[in-house]
Parts: C-alpha cells; structure tokens; sequence
C-alpha cells in the first residue's frame, strides 16, 4: 500500500538527512561503535544542517516547523542505516527533551538554551531513571532543598541517553518528599555547575554509540532561574509528554524492523542451499510474508498516530499501543531475520547481528511492554 503520510517537502527533507547519513555517518559508525560514543563534531554538522529543533521558532535559531513528520523523517533515515544510537541519541534531544522546553521555559531561558540546542553546541538529556527507580517515577531519591535564590541538588541518576556529551540535563527530583507526586520538579543542570560529575559511559549489550552514563549531583547549587515549570509540577508534565517520546520509539521500531526485512530479502536471495535460493523453502517465504504483513500494519497505525499527535489528539493510551506493540515487533523480527542469515547473522560484517543487540532495549526504554499493558488495561476499566 502505498504510504500517504508525507507531502513532497518531507519528501526533499528525507532526500537531505539521507544524504547526510551518507556523507556523515556511515563510513564512520563502526568506529563510533568501538569507542562507545559518537563524536560530538556529529552534533554540531546536524546543526548546521538543519536536523535539530526543527519545531522550535526561526527566531531562537530552529527551523519554525512544530511538525512531527520532519522528525519522524530524521529518525527514520538513522534507523534505515542500521544506526540506532544515532536515532536514540539525537531521537531524545528533539523528541523527548525538545517540548519540555518549548512548553515550559521562560522567555529568559528560551533566549539562553534554545539558540545551542539548535547548533549542536548544546547537547541535551533527561534524568529520570535512578538504581532505585525505573518504571517508578515516585518513587526517585534526589532531592533539591531550595537555599535562598538557589536548588541544592543530591542524587544520582542512571542509564541516561546522551550522558557524556550532555551540557543541560533536565533533572527530576523531590522538591517536597511528603508529597509523593506532587512534590517532584524539573531543574535544569548545566555542564560546568559544581558538584556535577559524570560517572561510567556504561558498557551495553548494544547501542555502542550512544553514550548511556551514570550522573551524580553533590551538593549542585542549581540556580533559582533554572526551575522548568512550576515547583512540584513536575509529574505532570512528564506524563503529559510522554506519549510523544513514546511514539517516537515506536517510529524507529517500524523502520528498523523494515530494514532489517529488506536486508533479509536481499539475503535470501543472494544465499543458496540445496541448489536454491534459501527465501524459495516454503519455511523462509512464509517467515518472510509473516514479517511483511505485520510491519506494514504496523506503519499504517503508527503513521495515523503521527497525524493524531500533530493534531494534539494523541492519547496516551494509544501511544502505549504503539510503543509496546511496535517494538516487540521490532524484537520479533530481530530475532527472525537472524535466524534466516543463520551462522552469518551471528557475524558482525552482516548489519542483522547489530540490529539483533540494539533492537532488545526497545521494548524497556522509554516505558516498559509491561508499563505500557498496564495504561491500556486500566483504560479498560480494570
């Protein structure tokens, strides 16, 4: 069927981010991939190409555009090349990181951050994971007593995207502990802030490149002026933004599984075993037709999310749909291509192996399969 979602501007923004792959990222991700992070030169010629913050307004420096499709285009692309990291690392700062400042910071704050969220010249990440606290976002330990015109930030924080090139993470932490929920905020930690330190880039089963670290805050003195939001609001609005990261996840899942279908096509057809192409046994066509069928239903869905999200209709239920459906699917498909390249998918010359190690964190990051059964059961009335 043929797909509807995207006008022909898209079209000629889909053309630039493939070229740019092409010119910037292939020839060097497997040495990303060995030193466990890109370089951060990457972030500054996305900048200056036009693939970050494409919704915020010309006049911070971004590109004026608050539609979805442009950034499912650019996650997309970094998922068709079998680079999954990049659509994770650069997915986080435009899809996930992107509203909380749009939505929430002063004119002040608009004026300090968004013109080098734009460049490149400001990476950015959101700490909400802790040792202690995943799925559980209650249940977080850090805390920032306030001290006159200042948060005294302690805590740590775990498995953050873009940890190590970082230079504003929006942190979340306890502003009233009595008050459970209600007594979270989001403070903005800038590089340099005494007291902030990094720990580990963590070693992973997969997503080599994208730097995933630990973050400890002792005693960080956390300007007054660095509050997003309201104090104690928090919660809030990390579940009013969720859906949107959500569905992002859920966009790489589909492409990358589409990906990894065409390259295991291509496979079949180029392998030959007892003097046949191995795609011509009933087993592989099947397999093959299976994965076909489930993929292309599932772009259909996500796609009709992608219009419901520009539209501010997106509930998140149905973003939970999208996410765990997805990426089990994602996973599933891994798996099943692997097994079709056979001993050759297990090498890593053939992009299935990568994709096989990067497709698994899927169905946790973002909202676990579980979480997200949890949001629609519920929905249900039980």
């Amino acid at each position: 069927m043929e797909r509807t979602l995207f006008d022909p501007v898209h079209n000629d923004f889909r053309d630039s981010v493939r070229e740019f792959v092409r010119r910037n990222v292939v020839s060097e991700y497997e040495r990303w991939e060995s030193a466990g992070l890109v370089d951060r030169e990457l972030w500054k010629q996305a900048g200056e190409a036009g693939f970050l913050g494409t919704a915020v307004p010309t006049g911070y420096g971004g590109g004026g555009e608050p539609d979805f499709r442009y950034n499912a285009v650019l996650v997309e692309e970094f998922a068709r090349a079998g680079a999954l990291s990049l659509s994770s690392g650069f997915g986080l700062h435009n899809d996930v990181v992107a509203p909380y400042l749009l939505e929430l910071a002063t004119e002040e704050q608009k004026r300090r951050w968004l013109p080098g969220f734009c460049s490149g010249d400001l990476v950015t990440a959101i700490a909400m994971t802790e040792p202690g606290a995943g799925s559980d976002l209650k249940a977080v330990r850090t805390t920032a007593v306030r001290d006159g015109d200042h948060y005294v930030l302690n805590g740590s924080k775990t498995f953050i995207t873009n940890g190590i090139h970082a230079d504003l993470v929006i942190v979340v932490a306890k502003t009233d502990p009595s008050a459970g929920a209600r007594g979270i905020s989001l403070l903005v930690v800038e590089r340099d802030m005494p007291g902030f330190r990094r720990g580990r880039n963590l070693a992973k089963a997969g997503m080599h490149s994208q730097d995933t670290a630990e973050l400890v805050f002792e005693d960080v003195r956390v300007p007054a002026a660095n509050l997003l939001g309201e104090e104690n609001q928090g919660f809030g609005y990390l579940m009013r933004n969720l859906p949107q990261e959500r569905l992002s996840i859920a966009v790489v899942a589909v492409a990358a599984a589409q990906a990894a279908l065409e390259w295991t096509v291509r496979y079949c057809r180029e392998r030959r075993a007892f003097g046949q192409e191995i795609g011509r046994f009933q087993n592989s066509r099947f397999r093959l037709a299976e994965m076909a069928t489930e993929i292309e239903i599932a772009q259909t869905y996500v796609d009709r999310a992608v219009l419901e999200l520009n539209a501010g209709t997106l509930s998140p239920v149905d973003a939970a749909k999208a996410k765990w459906w997805t990426t089990e699917l994602m996973k599933r498909t891994a798996d099943d291509c692997l097994q079709l390249h056979g001993g050759y998918g297990y090498m890593d010359e053939y992009p299935i192996s990568r994709f096989w190690r990067d497709a698994r964190i899927h169905t946790i990051f973002g909202g676990t399969t579980e979480i997200m059964k949890e949001i629609i059961g519920r929905d249900l009335g039980f």
